[in-house]
């Protein structure tokens, strides 16, 4: 049976967690055919009771044909586990997406993306500086990744756009399901500016508040570094720290979410330790990296000052410096 079919199956298994789902199609991979197992045969290579209703295997396998059908119609890629394309920082996690549902390009894995999270509900401050992070990050030549929530989330995607970043948006439905529905028009941008749209979950699946923990692991996980922009002390944001601390990623709370009336988990964040930025120049110090603006601004001026047999030389030095990541 096609691999690809199989870990499509496995995604429609109700009641798996994500390392199950891996280590499912692991086992299967070594141990033979998938169609005749049953819920107490997985049950059995699990080593625990799975809750719900039975369900019949040939059925599951039918829904996975119809997500493959239902993907190759709407245009919407998938990338696997098994799969080279598969982003790397996500691979690493305990828990990673058996399959990825997209829409758009995948983002860059040799540029570092910052997430930039926050609470649906943000005072008028907290949204400016959201949308100021993600504009000066994608000026710099870095992507944001986020929720496509209300609030900070969103306002921190429409900044990366503007300041021409391919901003990622991880969602908790299905790829083709864009919630809330007043980000639609937020979503197609994304795609038009060439950002991606990412689920671990099958074209068709609907939202459902469990969705929304497991989403946010993805979001910590494919960047290098997490930032709270503002946050009240239970809000959802909350879990995406916690992944990304366990995960081994940096995180930073932005400054106006430390004094901010609607900042009190953000000031928790402070208070234990997470260091406290103002602009995306305290996460490009701290990794040590120069702005993409400024590298381009330094390359013209040199290109400027020398003679033109000289450019040629000049334009191959820097496109040899960025692919080895150093600094001229």
């Amino acid at each position: 049976m096609d691999k690809f079919l199989v870990d499509l199956a496995i995604c429609r298994i109700p009641g798996l967690r994500g390392n199950e789902k891996l280590e499912l199609a692991k086992k299967i991979d070594k141990e033979g055919d998938f169609s005749v197992l049953s819920k107490k045969d997985i049950e059995n290579i699990l080593g625990r009771a799975i809750k719900g209703r039975s369900w019949n295997m040939a059925d599951i396998l039918g829904q996975a044909e119809k997500d493959a059908e239902a993907a190759l119609k709407m245009k919407i890629r998938r990338v696997s586990w098994r799969e080279t394309a598969y982003p790397p920082l996500l691979r690493e996690i305990f828990d990673p997406p058996l399959v990825l549902f997209y829409r758009g390009l995948l983002p860059d894995p040799v540029r570092p993306l910052v997430a930039v999270v926050g609470t649906r509900k943000p005072t008028s401050e907290g949204r400016k500086r959201a949308f100021a992070l993600g504009r000066e990050l994608g000026e710099s030549g870095i992507s944001v990744v986020s929720g496509l929530a209300l609030g900070i989330d969103a306002m921190a995607h429409r900044g990366n756009i503007e300041g021409k970043g391919m901003t990622v948006a991880v969602l908790g439905s299905g790829p083709d399901q864009v919630y809330p529905a007043s980000n639609r028009d937020l979503a197609r941008r994304i795609l038009e500016t060439g950002g991606v749209l990412l689920s671990e979950y099958p074209p068709g699946t609907g939202v459902h508040k469990w969705h929304f923990p497991a989403r946010n692991r993805i979001i910590s996980a494919l960047a290098r570094g997490t930032v709270l922009v503002e946050a009240p002390e239970k809000s959802g944001a909350l879990i995406t720290a916690r992944f990304a601390l366990e995960q081994g990623r940096d995180l930073w709370v932005e400054r106006v979410g430390v004094d901010s009336k609607r900042g009190g988990g953000t000031a928790r964040l402070a208070e234990d330790g997470a260091g406290i930025i103002t602009s995306a120049g305290d996460i490009l110090a701290e990794w040590n990296l120069e702005s993409e603006r400024n590298r381009k601004n330094q390359a013209e001026n040199i290109e400027k000052q020398q003679p033109a047999g000289t450019k040629q030389g000049t334009n191959l030095a820097f496109s040899l410096a960025e692919y080895l990541d150093i600094k001229l």
